[in-house]
C-alpha cells in the first residue's frame, strides 16, 4: 500500500525522494508529500493525488536539503486529501513522521493526546504518532530522538513502518518496523544511506541492502546504520546484493509496466527453470525448499495459502500436486485462513504463494501455521522479502521487478514453480514414473519458448488490439474452464475487471447451468478455456449451450482445432503442450485480451483505481 523513502547523504534529498516514490507507484496511493531538513527546518510539502502534483508544488515552492523523508499515501483513516497526506507533524514542527500500516488503537491514543492539549491537523492516525513522540520528546526522553520513538512505538497496537525526523538531530533518521506492514529495505551507498517501502526504488541508486525485521529499530546517518531492538540490545542485520539491475524495473519501448511484464514471460520462464531441471536424468531439485525425501514422503496434507491472483495459482497447483504426488491439497484465501482456526499439524506442509513476500494476510496465515507446528514454505519473486525470511524453506519465482499493479509474469512463473514443486514431491514420493517424469520435463524445456510463439503471434497479427475493438464495449464477461483451466478461466475474469473496470466472472463451466447460464445472451461475451485435453469434449458442450443462447464465444484453444475454430466467434490460439503447463500458456491470450480492452477504454493500466500492488494492511 503507501510507499516510505528516505535518504541521507551528498545529493539533493528532493529529488532522490521524489524519484523513489515514482518507482513506488505501482503500490497504490492517493497524495503524497515529503520533509527535508534545511537550516535547522523540516521543510513540508504534500499535495493530493499523484507526483505530478506534488512536483508541480516543489518547483512552485523548493526546498533543498540533504536529509529527508517522503510518502505516497493510500487512504484508511480520512479521506484522499492534501491534509491528511504525509508526512505529519509535530504541533511545534519539531518532528516529521511518515507511516505504512494502521494504528489499530488510535482513537484511544487520540483521547488521551487531546486531553494533554495536543490539537490535531488531520483525520489520520499517523499524526498520534507525531504527538506522541513528540510528547516523549519533551517528557522523559532527554530530548533524544530514539528514546523517544522507542516509548512512542510501545504504545502503538498494530502493524507499522514508521520514519521520523528531528529538526534538532540533522545527521539521522529513525525507522521501525512493527509486524508485517509493508517491507523496510535500507540501501547503503557510498557516504550516503536510502531507505524505502521496497525494492525497486533503490535498484538506481544501491543494490545493497537490508530488511528490517518485525520489532526492530535503525538509526540512519550517513555513514551506516545501527540496528537495535525495541529494548534497545544492538542487532546485526546481513547485507545483501539484489541481482536485479535498475533496467528490470524501468518500461523501456513498451507502452506500459504490464505490456512489458507481459512479454518478459519467455525469459522469466527460463529463469524459473534454470539449474532446477535436470534435462538429461529428468529431475527436478529444490534446495531452497529445505525438505528432505524423508520429509516429502512423510506430508499428510499441503496447504496453500495465497490471495488475489497468487489464490487463482494456487488452485492451479491443487490440481498438479494431486496428480504428481498424490498428496492431499487444500487452497485457502490467506485473509480467511486464521479466522477459521485452522487445524494443522506436524506432518503439513503450508505453502504461501506471494509476489511481494509482504501481503499482510499471508504473513498472518504463515504465522498461524508455524504456531501450530507446521513445516511453513513460500513461493515468492521479491528476494529477501518478509516471507522469505521467515519460512522454513523457498521457491523463487525468478520474475524480476514487476511493477504493474495487475500481475502477469509472476502469476506464470508461479505456476511453474509449482509443477517443480509436484515434481520434486513426486519424485521423493515415488508417485511419477519415468515415463510420466520425461513427458513433463520435455514439456518444461519448450515451454519458454511456446509462451514466446503466443507473444510473437499477437505482435505479428495484432490480433487482440482487434478483439478489444469489437468486444471492448460490453459491460459483462463469462470466463468458463474446466479441470486445471478452471482457475486460469478465474484470472482472465480478475484481469479484466482489474484494468478495464468491466464486470468479468469466472466460473469452473460444469457450473454454468447451476445459475450463470441465466445471464447468457448476446450482449455478454463468454471466453471459454479449451485445449484439447481430458475435459475437451465437456467444453465443448458448454461452447454449444452458449452458441444456442446466442451469446458470442471467444476460445483460448490449440491453433489446429478446426473444429473449435469454426464454433467459436473468435480465436485465441496456443500451441500445444502437456496438459499440466497449459494454464502457463492459457493465461497469456487472457492477459494479452485484458490489457488491450484497458487500453482501448483508457483506463490507468499500470495503477488501476482503488488497487495497490502490495496489500500490507488488513
Amino acid at each position: 500500500m503507501c510507499g516510505i523513502v528516505g535518504y541521507i547523504g551528498p545529493r539533493d534529498a528532493a529529488g532522490v525522494i521524489v524519484d523513489s516514490l515514482r518507482r513506488l507507484e505501482y503500490r497504490g496511493y492517493d497524495s503524497a508529500g515529503l520533509a527535508v531538513w534545511d537550516a535547522g527546518s523540516l521543510n513540508v510539502r504534500r499535495e493530493e493525488g499523484k507526483l505530478a502534483g506534488l512536483e508541480k508544488l516543489l518547483v512552485d515552492s523548493p526546498v533543498s536539503g540533504h536529509l529527508g523523508i517522503g510518502h505516497t499515501r493510500w487512504a484508511t483513516h480520512g479521506p484522499p486529501s492534501q491534509r491528511n497526506a504525509h508526512p505529519h507533524s509535530s504541533p511545534d514542527g519539531e518532528l516529521v513522521v511518515v507511516q505504512n500500516g494502521i494504528v489499530e488503537n488510535f482513537q484511544e491514543l487520540r483521547r488521551e493526546l487531546l486531553a494533554d492539549g495536543y490539537i490535531f491537523n488531520s483525520d489520520t492516525d499517523t499524526e498520534v504518532i507525531a504527538h506522541l513522540v513528540h510528547k516523549h520528546y519533551h517528557n522523559g526522553s532527554g530530548r533524544d530522538l530514539v528514546t523517544a520513538v522507542r516509548h512512542a512505538v510501545e504504545e502503538l497496537t498494530g502493524p507499522s513502518a514508521i520514519a521520523v525526523l528531528s529538526r534538532t538531530e540533522p545527521e539521522r533518521m529513525v525507522v521501525v518496523r512493527l509486524g508485517n506492514a509493508g517491507g523496510v529495505v535500507i540501501g547503503q551507498g557510498d557516504d550516503e544511506m536510502f531507505v524505502a517501502s521496497d525494492i525497486p526504488a533503490l535498484l538506481q541508486y544501491t543494490r545493497r541492502v537490508r530488511f528490517l525485521e518485525n520489532r526492530q529499530m535503525a538509526v540512519i546517518s550517513r555513514g551506516g546504520v545501527e540496528v537495535t531492538d525495541l529494548a534497545g540490545l544492538p542487532l546485526e542485520l546481513p547485507l545483501v546484493e539484489i541481482a536485479w539491475d535498475a533496467d528490470a524495473a524501468e518500461k523501456g519501448q513498451f507502452r506500459h509496466f504490464m505490456h512489458k511484464e507481459i512479454y518478459d514471460q519467455p525469459q522469466a520462464i527460463a529463469q524459473t527453470l534454470s539449474q532446477r531441471v535436470d534435462f538429461v536424468n529428468n529431475r527436478v531439485e529444490l534446495p531452497g525448499l529445505n525438505l528432505s525425501p524423508e520429509a516429502a514422503r512423510n506430508l499428510r496434507k499441503l496447504t496453500i495459502v495465497a490471495c488475489g491472483t497468487s489464490y487463482y495459482s494456487g488452485l492451479v497447483g491443487r490440481y498438479v500436486i494431486e496428480r504428481l504426488a498424490r498428496l492431499s491439497v487444500e487452497v485457502d484465501y490467506a485473509s480467511e485462513y486464521r479466522y477459521r482456526h485452522p487445524v494443522i499439524g506436524p506432518d503439513e506442509m503450508v505453502l504461501a504463494i506471494t509476489q511481494s513476500g509482504e501481503t499482510v494476510d499471508t504473513l498472518a496465515a504463515l504465522e498461524e501455521a508455524r504456531e501450530q507446528g507446521a513445516f511453513t514454505a513460500a513461493i515468492v519473486n521479491a528476494m529477501g522479502s518478509q516471507a522469505a525470511r521467515v519460512c522454513d524453506g523457498v521457491i523463487y519465482m525468478h520474475a524480476g521487478p514487476e511493477i504493474g499493479v495487475a500481475s502477469t509474469k509472476a502469476f506464470t512463473t508461479s505456476l511453474v514453480d509449482l509443477v517443480l514443486l509436484g515434481f520434486y514431491l513426486g519424485q521423493c514420493r515415488g508417485t511419477i514414473d519415468a515415463a510420466a517424469a520425461a513427458e513433463l520435463v520435455q514439456g518444461l524445456a519448450g515451454l519458454p519458448g511456446q509462451v514466446g510463439a503466443v507473444l510473437e503471434d499477437a505482435h505479428l497479427t495484432g490480433r487482440y488490439t482487434e478483439l478489444a475493438q469489437r468486444y471492448g464495449h460490453f459491460h459483462n464477461f463469462l470466463y468458463l474452464g474446466r479441470g486445471v483451466n478452471y482457475p486460469t478461466a478465474r484470472e482472465g475474469a480478475l484481469k479484466l475487471k482489474e484494468i478495464s473496470y468491466i464486470h468479468a466472472e469466472g466460473y469452473p463451466a460444469g457450473e454454468m447451468k447451476h445459475g450463470p447460464i441465466a445471464l447468457i445472451d448476446s450482449t455478454m461475451p463468454t471466453v471459454v478455456v479449451v485445449p484439447q485435453d481430458s475435459v475437451y469434449e465437456k467444453m465443448i458442450s458448454q461452447v454449444e449451450q452458449v452458441k444456442a443462447r446466442s451469446g458470442a464465444v471467444l476460445a483460448v484453444a490449440h491453433a489446429d482445432d478446426a473444429f473449435i475454430s469454426e464454433k467459436a466467434d473468435e480465436l485465441l490460439p496456443i500451441p500445444r503442450s502437456h496438459d499440466l503447463l497449459s494454464p502457463v500458456l492459457a493465461v497469456v491470450p487472457l492477459q494479452l485480451l485484458a490489457y488491450e480492452i484497458a487500453v482501448g477504454r483508457g483506463a490507468d493500466v499500470d495503477q488501476p483505481r482503488n488497487l495497490a500492488k502490495s496489500v500490507t494492511v488488513e
